[in-house]
């Protein structure tokens, strides 16, 4: 029997190192898969509020707010000079 057919009826046990980086990865890829499909969805649900929100702006287009005048600099009084 060649290596590749003893290992495939006998699967090698990993040592305690091994395990532990193993489940670490695993507990690791989780987190981050879990993290994606968060972001993902809220992706999408963003991008569907604004595409609705585009579509009711192009509908009813708002009324332009009056641009305020600017204020004026008010002059300081002029320092007496001392003598």
């Amino acid at each position: 029997m060649d290596e590749s057919t003893i290992n495939a009826m006998f699967k090698p046990k990993p040592s305690k190192q091994e395990a532990k980086a193993d489940t670490t990865t695993r507990v690791a890829r989780e987190i981050l898969d879990s993290e994606s499909r968060k972001r993902d969805a809220k992706t999408e649900r963003l991008r569907l509020a604004r595409l609705a929100s585009e579509a009711s702006d192009t509908e009813a287009p708002a009324a332009k707010p009056k641009v305020k005048a600017k204020a004026k600099a008010k002059a300081k009084p002029k320092a007496k000079a001392k003598k």
